[in-house]
This record gives structure tokens, C-alpha cells and sequence, in this order.
């Protein structure tokens, strides 16, 4: 998909504050500082519509990225590690869990999991979580640039034998250096929409 338009419409912390024009919404969820706003800017081929940051939790609300005016990649808040207090990452968790379970405009979902290390028991927690409610995410590993070829290999299967993958399952390594799995993710994206 080439696109032409890209705005942050919103970053929201409640329902009310949702967009309301039903466009369909595709989702990344991941831990705290695992690339999500850089999977967004590497998509969209911009350097700095999602604010990255080298710093865990910088991210604390839902932002809503309006694409094309065809569809919403909604940046949710990460999970685990994050330079805030446990009340502040508990309400991250209700404002994230009542999207999710309420949210018909919800398409997709991307969790994003680092490549280079083992999924954290905040990945494995919130995978089992997602499927619980029928929710089946397209797993990303990021950072895969970080990784040779042979690694790459090896990510993929304990990324797949961690989470209990089936073969049907979708698993995407990805790079935003090196574009790795860009390809894989728009065909993803446009066979939703």
C-alpha cells in the first residue's frame, strides 16, 4: 500500500475519546520499548509520525494513526518494564483490556515481540490472553537485523515453541533498518481490509 496520508487523529485514554468515523482499526500491542512506534514509522516510510523513544513506557496512551483515511493503526501502551508506577501500568492494562474486548472496529492485531531474547512471561501472558478471547494476533519479531541469518532461523522456531504456535499461525520477522518483513506485513494488512 503506498500511503499518502498519515495523522495522528487523537490519543485517547477513554471510549469516548475513540474515533467515531468506523474506519477499521489494526492494533500493536508489545512490551514496553519493543519497536511499536517504529513499526508504525517503517510502515508508513515516515521518520517521526510515532514519537520513539529510547526510553521504556514512553508511550501511555492509545494513539490513533489515521492512514490514508482508510484504516487506524491504534499504539496501544506497552506492557511490563516501564519507568511508572504499578497503579499508573494497572490502568494501562483496563484502558488496553476494554479495548480489546469491546472494540468492533478492531480488525487486527500485531503483537510485537523482540527477536534477539525470549518472549517474556508479559509476551506469553498477554498471547494466552489474546487467544482466551478468540483475539488471534500476527506475531512480529522485531529488531531482526540485530540477528544473522541462522539466528533469524532459530528466533523464528523459539519464538513459535515458547508461544506454542501452530503452523497455521502467522509469524513475521521484521526490521526497520533493514525492511526485513515490511512486504509480509502489508500483505497482512490488505488482506483484512
Amino acid at each position: 500500500m503506498k500511503v499518502t496520508k498519515a495523522e495522528i487523529v487523537i490519543s485517547a485514554v477513554a471510549e469516548a475519546q475513540y474515533p467515531d468515523d468506523n474506519l477499521p482499526e489494526i492494533v500493536l500491542l508489545g512490551r514496553s520499548n519493543v519497536g511499536k512506534s517504529t513499526f508504525v514509522n517503517t510502515l508508513i516510510e515516515r521518520r517521526s509520525l510515532a514519537r520513539t523513544s529510547s526510553q521504556p513506557g514512553k508511550t501511555q496512551t492509545m494513539n490513533f494513526y489515521r492512514i490514508n483515511d482508510v484504516f487506524y493503526f491504534v499504539d496501544m501502551p506497552g506492557y511490563g518494564y516501564a519507568k511508572a508506577s504499578k497503579t499508573e501500568r494497572e490502568k494501562w492494562g483496563k484502558m488496553i483490556e476494554k479495548y480489546l474486548r469491546n472494540r468492533e472496529n478492531a480488525v487486527l492485531i500485531f503483537q510485537l515481540i523482540d527477536s534477539r531474547h525470549e518472549p517474556s512471561e508479559d509476551d506469553l501472558l498477554m498471547y494466552e490472553w489474546l487467544i482466551y478471547y478468540d483475539l488471534k494476533p500476527v506475531i512480529i519479531g522485531t529488531k531482526a537485523d540485530k540477528l544473522s541469518k541462522t539466528n533469524q532461523k532459530k528466533a523464528v522456531n523459539r519464538i513459535a515453541k515458547s508461544l506454542n504456535l501452530k503452523k497455521s499461525d502467522e509469524l513475521i520477522l521484521f526490521s526497520a533498518e533493514t525492511k526485513l518483513g515490511k512486504d509480509e506485513v502489508w500483505e497482512c494488512i490488505h488482506n483484512v481490509l
